[in-house]
């Protein structure tokens, strides 16, 4: 009979009711059904019978929400009114970054908030699975911190430098021994119950800086990852921009197109190639040149210039809002006016250019919302609420 709800169709609404309700409890806040009904503009027996099912699920819980005291003399009417809360503590979600020099790890809980940060020097010569051990240590360390149980995890997060392909591969990863062909995702699944999603540092950091940082409630975004060898990460609307292959953003390599003087070079106060390459080398180079020292002024130039030309090509095939610069780059005075000065040369409309505003943790952040965004699809979605989240 045409206008009847079938089996089908109405566990299909009891699920919509379901995500619609649930959405509304997220907020953080403990709400009375009153107010869900007319939050959620359903009906009271329909709201009662969702509540029950997410109380039951372990996603939702009532609480004990006693009003102030009423003046003596005065009675209640009715039945005292029920609150609820969601149980953000009800599971977990961990931002991880492998770096060359570093690992970092944060632990959330269902809504976002921070419950610990850890962090770890390594060093740049570890094998792949010297670097993956150094991983599952601090990842140890940290639920243990907390007191995080690994079972209630829901979702990881993972930043790595290199072209990652969707599946979880590094397809080229020349910053770290043994990074090239690793097939990231499926070794650090070994390690957990739950999903494991891999993704380039660069586009985590743009991520990051557009939910916490200099980016928020901008739509096109650069951020530049302004290191040896720079890459980028592109928000267009306000969503990541991969490429076909995960390669998006990799413009580190626009030198190789006309066989120009490689970073080793170009930040050499000696004439011959700088040796070691490392973050420290190039530190020292910016540091003289900022204390004055001619040669490396000329040498910090030099590097401004490729890294202002490789940003250029992008703003000219993006046309972004904002530029964010991060990385090593992004303490050191100086950097932001010569590329606000040469993007205005280069470009037909030069961005907004700022300084990444979290530091450190962009990239283990960025996992971070990666790894909620994954659990919200799961929450948010047409299946029973908690089903698909683990």
């Amino acid at each position: 009979m045409a206008g009847r709800l079938t089996v089908g169709d109405s566990s299909l609404l009891r699920r919509i009711n379901a995500a619609v309700t649930l959405r509304t409890l997220r907020g953080g806040r403990p709400v009375t059904l009153t107010q869900l009904v007319g939050d959620t503009g359903l009906s009271r027996p329909t709201v009662e019978g969702v509540v029950e099912g997410l109380i039951e699920s372990g996603l939702v819980a009532e609480v004990d929400h006693t009003p102030a005291k009423a003046p003596p003399g005065t009675r209640q009417r009715g039945r005292p009114a029920r609150w609820f809360r969601f149980r953000a503590e009800a599971g977990h979600v961990l931002g991880i970054e492998i770096g060359v020099h570093g690992i970092r790890v944060v632990v959330a809980d269902l809504t976002g908030q921070l419950l610990g940060t850890a962090a770890r020097r390594v060093d740049e010569a570890l094998d792949a699975d010297e670097r993956l051990g150094a991983v599952r240590a601090i990842v140890a360390e940290i639920l243990r911190g907390t007191g995080v149980a690994r079972d209630s995890l829901w979702a990881v997060a993972v930043g790595s430098p290199g072209i990652v392909d969707r599946e979880g591969t590094i397809r080229l990863g020349t910053a770290m021994p043994g990074w090239t062909g690793l097939d990231l995702g499926a070794r650090l699944r070994r390690s957990f119950r739950c999903p494991v999603i891999i993704e380039n540092d660069a586009n985590l950091a743009a991520i990051a800086e557009h939910w916490q940082g200099a980016a928020v409630g901008k739509g096109d975004v650069v951020f530049v990852m302004a290191g040896l060898s720079p890459g980028a990460g592109s928000l267009i609307n306000g969503k990541l921009h991969r490429g076909f292959g995960g390669a998006a953003g990799e413009i580190g390599a626009l030198h190789l197109l006309g066989q120009e003087a490689a970073p080793e070079r170009l930040l050499s106060t000696t004439g011959k190639p700088l040796d070691p390459l490392d973050e420290a080398a190039v530190a020292r180079v910016l540091r003289l040149a900022r204390e004055g020292d001619e040669v490396a002024r000329v040498a910090m130039d030099r590097f401004l210039r490729r890294l202002v030309h490789d940003v250029a090509a992008l703003v000219l095939a993006l046309d972004p809002e904002l530029v964010v610069v991060g990385g090593w780059a992004a303490g050191l005075d100086g950097v932001l006016e010569p590329l606000r000065e040469q993007l205005a040369l280069y470009c037909l409309r030069a961005p907004e250019v700022a300084l990444a505003a979290l530091g450190e943790e962009v990239v283990a952040m960025g996992a971070l919302r990666v790894a909620l965004d994954h659990v919200e699809e799961q929450l948010f979605a047409v299946d029973p609420p908690g089903a698909g989240a683990r």
